[in-house]
């Protein structure tokens, strides 16, 4: 196989992730990758240090596109408009992803390539919590109980895992509202 010109680490992580959207992360292999980039395996490590490294670099790109969805959303509003948004748009990201999202780094910020993006994200997270004026501690587990409530419910959604038959939406925005409920307690 000859090199494929124009290959870059982007070009990389473009591939690895179609290969997920299609196949799920068992498919996420160096050689996979580099089948449907139409290079050898080992002339993948031009661009990436390896799976480690692939993986992490596709953890930030997801990374990414969260934070720019749900900024998309939330800039502009504050309060219950911001945050609400925000969690709609969260589910909305998982459900559109349903096998890209299991990449989702679950630690970023200690991980020295995902940092960067990870900060980004919270950064987005935090300011649409700014208006109820939690700081320091209680800013951190607002940020975490968020994350679980999304996390949990489209993660379980994404798997099929809901199978009576109330309306899935109408759930959801209960627990919008049980959290923004949480919020002004605070």
């Amino acid at each position: 196989m000859s090199p494929r010109v124009g290959l870059s680490a982007d070009g990389v992580v473009d591939a690895a992730l179609a290969l997920v959207d299609e196949r799920g992360t068992e498919a996420l292999t160096l050689a996979n990758v580099a089948a449907r980039t139409g290079v050898a395996t080992p002339s993948l490590y031009k661009h990436v240090g390896g799976l480690a490294e692939l993986r992490a670099l596709v953890g930030v790109r997801i990374l990414d596109e969260m934070t720019t969805r749900f900024s998309a959303v939330a800039v502009g509003r504050g309060g219950d408009a911001a945050v609400a948004a925000l969690m709609r748009e969260y589910r909305a990201y998982v459900l559109d992803h349903p096998k890209r999202y299991p990449l989702t780094p679950m630690d970023p910020l200690h991980d020295p390539v995902q940092r960067e993006a990870g900060t980004r994200l919270l950064q987005v997270m935090l300011a649409a919590l700014r208006e109820y004026g939690l700081e320091g501690a209680d800013a951190v587990h607002a940020t975490r109980r968020l994350r679980v409530v999304v996390h949990g419910f489209a993660s379980i959604e994404a798997a099929g895992g809901f199978g009576l038959p109330e309306a899935l939406d109408e759930t959801y925005e209960q627990l919008i509202d049980m959290y923004l409920a949480s919020l002004r307690r605070t």
